[in-house]
C-alpha cells in the first residue's frame, strides 16, 4: 500500500486492497507500512477519512482482539451502554478468541473486562455477563445425553420459579460446549413442549430476559441472531450504522455467508440489496466488500 501522504486518500484502493484481505493479512500490511513510514497505518486513515467510512475501515484494519477489546470497552465506559455487545463477544467467539480478546483488554485499559465488567453492572446483568466472558468452553462436538436431560430439567425449574439469573442456570450457559448446550435446549423442547425463549418471558425484568434470550440465540444459532440484528439495523426510516458496521466486520471473516443466507430466508432480499438500499457511497461499497469476501 502506498504511503497515504499526498495520496489524496484513494477509498477505492482502500476499499480493494483492505476489504479483500484476511486478518492475517491485514497485520502484515499494517506492520509493513510502519516499517515503511514510520507511522502507524490506522493513525495514517484517521487523517484522511471521516464519518462511518471510516470507522468501518478502521475496525476492519484492527486486529480482532484489539477489535473486540475496543468494543468492549466503549460499552463499559457508557452509562447506557448494550450489553448484547459484551453478549455477541462472550458467546460469539471461540474459546481462545474470547481469551486473546480479554487479554487484549487488559494490555490495553490495565484492568481485566472482567473487572470493568464486575464495576459497571449490577444485579441480574452481572450476573450473567461476568461467567459469560470468563468461559473457556470445550470446542467439540461430543455431547452427554444424560446430562443434557438433567440440566434441561434443571433450565426449566428454575424459569417456572421464575429465577432468571439463578447460578445453575448461568453456570449452564457459560460453562457447557456449544454442542452441549444445544442438546439441551433440544431436550428442553422435547420434554416440556416449549422452546426455552418461549417460556423467558414475563412482565417482570423484561430488559434482562431479553438479554438472556439473545445469550441462547446466540450460542445455539450465531447466524439466525445475527440476521435478526441486521435486519433490525435496517428497518424503518434510519439506519443505525454503529450495529451494521460492528456485525459485518465482527463476522465477515467467520460466518456472513451462513448470515446471507440466513437473511434471504427470512427476507425474501438479499442482504447486498438491503445494504444498498439503506447505505450509500464509499460506506455501502466497503459493506458490500466486506461481506463477500472470500473467507467465510
Amino acid at each position: 500500500m502506498h504511503s497515504l501522504e499526498g495520496w489524496g486518500i484513494d477509498r477505492g484502493a482502500i476499499i480493494s486492497i483492505l476489504g479483500n484481505r484476511s486478518a492475517a493479512q491485514r497485520k502484515l500490511i499494517r506492520e509493513a507500512y510502519a516499517q515503511t513510514y514510520k507511522e502507524d497505518l490506522l493513525k495514517a486513515l484517521e487523517k484522511g477519512l471521516s464519518g462511518d467510512f471510516e470507522r468501518i475501515v478502521l475496525l476492519w484494519t484492527l486486529d480482532p482482539a484489539e477489535r473486540d477489546a475496543s468494543f468492549a470497552n466503549e460499552i463499559t465506559r457508557k452509562k447506557n451502554g448494550s450489553y448484547y455487545v459484551i453478549m455477541e463477544i462472550a458467546c460469539a467467539r471461540t474459546s481462545d478468541e474470547l481469551l486473546l480478546a480479554r487479554k487484549a483488554y487488559l494490555n490495553r485499559f490495565n484492568k481485566s473486562l472482567e473487572e470493568d465488567l464486575a464495576c459497571h453492572t449490577t444485579g441480574d446483568f452481572r450476573k450473567l455477563l461476568v461467567p459469560l466472558v470468563t468461559a473457556y468452553r470445550y470446542e467439540g462436538g461430543e455431547v452427554n445425553m444424560g446430562l443434557a436431560k438433567s440440566e434441561a430439567k434443571i433450565l426449566h425449574e428454575k424459569i417456572s420459579k421464575k429465577a432468571f439469573s439463578a447460578e445453575e442456570l448461568t453456570s449452564i450457559l457459560s460453562t457447557r460446549s456449544k454442542a452441549q448446550i444445544n442438546a439441551t435446549l433440544n431436550c428442553y423442547n422435547d420434554q416440556f413442549g416449549n422452546s426455552i425463549n418461549k417460556d423467558l418471558r414475563s412482565k417482570e425484568n423484561e430488559e434482562y430476559l431479553a438479554l438472556l434470550r439473545a445469550t441462547i440465540k446466540c450460542l445455539k444459532c450465531p447466524e439466525k441472531y445475527f440476521e435478526k440484528v441486521l435486519r433490525l439495523s435496517m428497518k424503518g426510516i434510519g439506519t443505525d450504522e454503529e450495529t451494521l458496521t460492528r456485525v459485518v466486520v465482527t463476522r465477515a471473516d467467520v460466518d456472513m455467508k451462513r448470515i446471507k443466507e440466513e437473511y434471504y430466508k427470512r427476507n425474501s432480499v438479499t442482504l447486498e440489496d438491503a445494504i444498498k438500499g439503506d447505505t450509500s457511497f464509499d460506506y455501502a461499497k466497503m459493506l458490500l466488500t466486506l461481506i463477500g469476501h472470500e473467507n467465510n
